[in-house]
């Protein structure tokens, strides 16, 4: 038997080292590496199927700076239950709602929270951003840190000189009027434009700042001299503020707009690299808890207070939601004036709005002392007719008030 078992053992061996090379299995080859998850989760922000998810989960996606509150939270007060229209619940689908806040006289008079969002989630701005950035223009202002908007944004960033940002003031870039040749236009693909370019570089990979071409960008047009919303002013704005205030835009706005607002919950800015590279997003990248953006809402409309206390100079607030008027898109006929990094929504007499992509609005309202916090997911491209469905809603809201 052990004669057996050795011979056996010899002949397996021998087959083994004897076998043709042809017939040998061949050696693995080296996979390819998959894409970086974390790329891959920030190219589908904005998918439609997800984005309700993801637009209240940005602290997972992105780097982030962290807006610290304070220790005295401002109460939002119940009021009277709002009669909501007969088709709240259907118009709040159709057009992507997943939170909504009216203010009125005051107090919290109604509070939606949709598809599994909570009170404690913090959502994305988007460009509502831009007008926390001009409520921050407006304290630098204040504090001595900078002169006059009317200065050059070179004056504080000095490598703007010899591009298109060249001679363009605060006001100019404020009013989105600073003439850059820049489109607000997100076509990706072979051939990507500028605005595509800088999101997937400097929001997905965060391999340049978002606010570097504002160093080599051209002109189209002088200063001034037509309306033309780029979210590069906006970037240009927060790297002013960096500049005059010495500070970065989070600690400076937790200092001198969070904790006196009196927010109830941190906020934190995307950023377009990590702690010590990148730069808060000023013009798109906020994010916060639907109390808080109601907060905002309710300051501007009593004109910069809070309380008793006033937060933001009251004249800041009345030239900031002056609007100037422009020529406006076909397809977004009462969207004709613009303000500070504020835009003018509807017809409706002295009412102004932050608004941001995908269907994200403060609505100001004081005709009748009313503020709307609508956070919705729009599907992108954005669907026809949603935005129009929106503000009728707005409108209906607001005349059932009292009722």
């Amino acid at each position: 038997m052990r004669t057996k078992i050795a011979t056996s053992l010899i002949a397996a061996t021998l087959a083994t080292v004897c076998l043709p090379a042809a017939a040998q299995s061949p050696a693995p080859a080296t996979a390819a590496v998959p894409q970086d998850p974390v790329i891959a989760m920030r190219q589908h922000w904005l998918d439609a199927d997800i984005n309700s998810f993801n637009f209240r989960n940005s602290a997972q996606i992105f780097e982030t700076r962290t807006v610290a509150k304070g220790d005295a939270v401002w109460p939002l007060a119940a009021g009277p239950a709002a009669t909501m229209p007969a088709d709240y619940d259907g118009w709040a689908r159709r057009t992507f709602t997943n939170a909504l806040m009216v203010i009125h006289d005051g107090k919290v008079v109604f509070e939606d929270y949709r598809n599994r969002t909570t009170p404690t989630d913090r959502f994305i701005s988007f460009s509502m951003a831009k007008t926390i950035t001009a409520l921050l223009v407006g304290l630098a202002i204040e504090d001595g840190k900078i002169a006059s908007i009317d200065d050059p944004v070179s004056k504080y960033v000095p490598e703007l000189k010899g591009g298109g940002y060249e001679g363009v003031s605060i006001r100019h870039v404020l009013q989105m009027r600073s003439g850059v040749a820049y489109e607000e236009r997100y076509d990706f693909g072979a051939n990507p434009s500028l605005a595509a370019q800088i999101h997937m570089n400097a929001i997905v990979a965060n391999t340049e700042r978002f606010a570097d071409r504002a160093r080599t960008i051209g002109r189209a047009a002088a200063p001034g001299s037509r309306f033309n919303y780029a979210t590069l002013d906006t970037a240009v704005l927060g790297w002013v503020l960096e500049r005059a205030t010495g500070e970065r835009l989070a600690p400076y706005m937790s200092r001198r707009l969070w904790q006196p607002l009196g927010a109830e919950s941190d906020g934190f800015f995307i950023a377009d690299g990590p702690e010590g590279v990148g730069r808060e997003l000023s013009g798109m990248g906020y994010n916060a808890r639907l109390r808080d953006f109601g907060r905002i809402g309710l300051m501007l409309l009593n004109k910069g207070r809070v309380d008793r206390r006033q937060v933001i100079p009251a004249s800041w607030v009345e030239q900031a939601t002056t609007m100037v008027p422009f020529a406006p898109n076909a397809a977004k006929p009462t969207r004709d004036a613009y303000g500070y990094q504020i835009w003018k929504l509807d017809a409706e007499p002295g009412a102004y709005s932050a608004i941001g992509l995908a269907g994200q609005f403060i609505y100001v309202h004081p005709a009748s002392n009313t503020v709307i916090v609508k956070l919705s997911h729009f599907p992108n491209p954005e669907p026809a007719g949603v935005v129009d469905e929106t503000v009728k809603g707005f409108h209906a809201i607001i005349a059932g008030l009292g009722k």
